[in-house]
């Protein structure tokens, strides 16, 4: 069965847009008018799905993570309901609203209904459904525990997803407070300085040396903003190219660890993404190897993965895996008490999920008080600058009024 782009006009006049799914373009059409659609163009999709959703860390692009996430949801919700994967696919469908994500479900449910198993026929999109994904699916199919294994996946995702959204949120209000200082700043220097100035050549006042100081800035950024605009752009690009390369890459993802204050709270979120993946993979029936494996390509950092290819090393040769984790001298030591502490009980899936939950939370606590000392910061170098601004701008006026008096 065939995917078809198709446009259409209903009975209330307006024209809509979509994807359907036939054996022919006749098919196609007859499903249209059975919907109450008159099609004005059918054609057979032959556009590539390109999406670059990272489900697991949340991205922004044209699949969102929130979109998988509902769509695992109700999957889970349609299979545990008895339904069969051909059919809870199809009821997908009517469901989901994403015309790319659309697409997909199309192609997963043809690969099914032709004999694929549901994970084999998610892992021909690895960017919509990546490798944590589709192995807690193929863990959940050979178990016989599928909608269960989904539900956790969902909420997996819709936790990721908050998180980011948390995030985003608390960094909003100082980012547009940043935004609108810079804003008004170059206001200042570009437009109200030069009026003020230009009434002090007139007077032939002799201008203080703060003063001086300040109209040279003017100059400078009245003159040779599009120098700096380029310089900017060329250091970003440049950046750009350097995190591209692999050594480049991996300096790089480690300057984010060691960094003072945010290298803590970047290593807060590649913890809490290492306990809960690992937990929901073992949770879900998976090896601890397999585990790893997977665990390793969802930390989105070099430095990490290379001590995840360590750590699988020694776990593969006997070791218990909190005796990698503490020599490996990145992961802090109460992630190593609590892997160590569930391997002695027998509850490490249960002990990682609360270890995971705990850096969520301390994760939203320094987000803030970050936020929290950002907001000041701001106030007061605008504060400064303005200040600075002032008593340039008020010493030419004290000059003038006492030559006058």
């Amino acid at each position: 069965m065939a995917v078809f782009d198709y446009e259409a006009i209903a009975e209330s006049g307006k024209s809509v847009r979509g994807v359907i799914d036939a054996d022919s373009p006749a098919a196609a059409r007859r499903k249209l008018r059975e919907q109450e659609l008159f099609p004005t163009s059918v054609r057979e999709s032959t556009e590539k799905t390109v999406v670059t959703t990272d489900v697991v860390a949340g991205s922004f692009s044209r699949i969102k993570g929130r979109d998988v996430a509902l769509m695992t949801r109700q999957l889970a919700v349609l299979v545990e309901a008895g339904m069969s994967l051909v059919e809870a696919l199809s009821a997908l469908l009517d469901q989901t609203s994403n015309p790319r994500l659309k697409k997909v479900i199309f192609e997963v449910r043809d690969r099914v209904n032709e004999g694929m198993t549901l994970a084999d026929a998610m892992s021909q999109h690895p960017r919509v459904f990546n490798l944590l994904y589709t192995n807690m699916v193929r863990a959940g199919e050979a178990s016989g525990a599928l909608e269960a294994v989904l539900m956790r996946l969902a909420e997996l995702l819709e936790r990721n997803v908050r998180l980011r959204a948390r995030v985003v949120s608390a960094l909003a209000y100082p980012v547009l407070m940043a935004f609108v200082s810079v804003g008004v700043i170059v206001f200042l220097m570009m437009v109200v300085v030069p009026q003020i100035v230009g009434t002090f050549a007139r007077q032939k006042v002799e201008l203080p040396g703060i003063t001086k100081a300040l109209l040279f800035t003017c100059d400078i950024v009245y003159g040779w903003w599009w120098a700096m605009l380029l310089m900017l752009a060329a250091g970003y690009f440049t950046w750009r190219g350097w995190v591209k390369r692999p050594e480049g890459r991996l300096q790089w993802d480690r300057f984010k660890i060691w960094v003072p204050y945010v290298g803590d709270l970047y290593l807060k979120v590649v913890c809490g993404r290492f306990s809960r993946t690992l937990g929901s993979m073992l949770e879900s029936g998976l090896t601890m190897l397999n585990a790893l494996e997977v665990v390793k390509t969802v930390l989105q950092n070099r430095q990490a993965e290379q001590i995840m290819d360590d750590v699988k090393t020694q776990v593969r040769r006997g070791r218990n895996l909190s005796e990698p984790l503490r020599d490996s001298g990145m992961f802090p030591p109460m992630l190593v008490h609590m892997v160590e502490l569930g391997q002695r009980s027998g509850e490490l899936p249960a002990m990682l999920l609360k270890t995971a939950d705990t850096y969520d939370e301390e994760v939203n606590m320094a987000v803030d008080a970050l936020v929290s000392l950002l907001e000041p910061v701001i106030i007061l170098v605008m504060g400064l600058f303005v200040g600075f601004l002032v008593i340039a701008m008020l010493l030419p006026i004290l000059t003038i009024s006492s030559t006058f008096a």
